[in-house]
């Protein structure tokens, strides 16, 4: 499985390359602190797989790299082969990007 840093992610972001960030936390989680994900929490991935882009990267984000992992697997078994994990989740943004960033 491919996987991004939290400093790589920013560098994405700063340099404003075209990637889809998702966010597959639940909406109490996301309320609580987001980057700005598109929120499509673990349980309804499959579900709502269309609304992930398949003709450009997209980065797949959690708490921890652990539920964002878990769908790309799931992902991956519907053909996707675009996504990358984000090692270490929020909580790796918020020890090493943003330490302003409420996290739980």
């Amino acid at each position: 499985m491919n996987e991004i840093t939290v400093q790589e992610l920013k560098e994405k972001i700063d340099n404003k390359e075209d990637f889809q960030l998702i966010d597959v936390r639940e909406d109490f989680e996301y309320e609580t602190s987001n980057i700005g994900g598109v929120l499509i929490p673990l349980g309804g991935v499959l579900i709502e797989s269309d609304k992930i882009s398949k003709d450009k990267p997209v980065v797949v984000m959690c708490r921890s790299g652990k539920r964002s992992a878990a769908a790309i697997m799931q992902l991956e078994q519907q053909g996707f082969t675009n996504l990358t994990n984000l090692r270490g989740g929020i909580l790796a943004w918020q020890a090493e990007i943003d330490p302003e960033i409420s996290v739980y």
